[in-house]
């Protein structure tokens, strides 16, 4: 019976890693088409879009992993039926909560790779991706508003005119207020370098500004060091997406919005769904199990098989939805991220039954 196991096993896996190593070539050629007209801006060659496209795909393999999970299990399975070892299987005395079983520890497996790829692999690669592009292209970060970048530490406000892609800050202006909401210093720097031994950034050219009541005194450093929570990892968070973002710098980040009473709304919901989205590799395996036929009709197969690859694809545009209108309405994080997902684990474990009731 372990072989029997260890066969629909290696069936299971094939088929999806199959599955999923085509969707990635399906978007990594619409990443290509869509940077073909940076081509020959800058340094911008087909060498340095070969490695930013190539960065981008641990990021494809997070979003696509459910979608390659259903769609290659519900192969893996059709392939089971038409073959007629499907019903062997079953004859043999295998229920389908056994098999159920099974298909789990696939989709357990699958969910810790989504895991291992969401928390470490593609928010490096998404962040190293920007840069090589933002390097070529001769570009800056992306700008909040016109006049820059835009950031809060307790009463001092921060505002960088551009961050290059190695961290270093050019047009550095701080603006610190006392208990009253009063300006008391303006510090204006030409360019920052952040050293990550004493943590500290070291600015260039500085031209500090002290207000008080009965006068304004302006003092000029040639260089000086600076302490802020304002670190490279937090602005790092401009070069990615939340959604590519970790759970771990997801965290941190909403703490550092909150102490300084900003909106969090967007980076709450991707880290619940950070937090909840690996799950959904386990419901696509119950719910390729539940679109599994008994028979081996050529039509119900395909009719069957056609029906999961949609369900599969509107899970994967419908928990993008969710998320999207937990944001605009403000909705519980926890429910805009977890609903499609339970919703779907929910259609698998009923049809199921109803199949293991008939």
């Amino acid at each position: 019976m372990k072989l029997l196991y260890r066969y629909i096993i290696a069936r299971l896996t094939g088929a999806i890693l199959m599955t999923l190593l085509a969707l990635l070539c399906l978007y990594g050629f619409f990443d290509a088409i869509q940077e073909v007209p940076h081509l020959g801006t800058g340094n911008y060659n087909f060498s340095v879009m070969s490695r930013y496209i190539a960065l981008l795909i641990p990021g494809h393999a997070y979003e696509l992993m459910p979608l390659a999970v259903l769609i290659g299990s519900l192969v893996a399975m059709t392939q089971l039926v038409s073959s007629s070892e499907y019903t062997i299987i079953r004859t043999s005395g295998v229920t389908l909560v056994q098999l159920a079983r099974t298909l789990l520890i696939v989709g357990t497996a699958f969910s810790i790779l989504t895991i291992a790829c969401g928390e470490f692999i593609a928010p490096l690669a998404g962040q190293q991706a920007e840069r090589i592009k933002l390097q070529a292209t001769n570009s800056m970060v992306a700008q909040e508003f016109r006049s820059g970048i835009w950031a809060k530490d307790n009463n001092n406000y921060i505002n960088v005119r551009e961050m290059l892609p190695d961290n270093t800050l050019l047009g550095i202006r701080v603006l610190s207020y006392d208990k009253d909401y009063r300006l008391v210093q303006s510090r204006f720097a030409e360019k920052g370098t952040f050293n990550r031994t004493t943590r500290e950034w070291s600015l260039q050219n500085v031209r500090e500004t002290n207000l008080s009541d009965n006068q304004t005194v302006v003092t000029h450093y040639p260089s000086l060091s600076w302490r802020s929570v304002i670190e490279p990892a937090i602005l790092n968070v401009l070069l990615v997406a939340p959604e590519q973002m970790s759970a771990y710098d997801l965290y941190h980040y909403i703490r550092h919005l909150g102490n300084n009473n900003q909106k969090t709304s967007r980076y709450d919901i991707a880290l619940w769904g950070k937090l909840f989205y690996p799950l959904a590799c386990i419901s696509m395996v119950l719910v390729a199990l539940a679109f599994t036929p008994r028979q081996s009709r050529h039509g119900q197969l395909a009719l069957r098989l056609f029906l999961g690859v949609g369900l599969g694809i509107g899970f994967h545009f419908i928990n993008r939805l969710f998320g999207y209108l937990g944001l605009l309405h403000e909705w519980n994080a926890v429910l805009s991220t977890t609903l499609p997902t339970l919703a779907f684990l929910m259609i698998g474990l009923v049809m199921i039954a109803r199949q293991e009731h008939r």
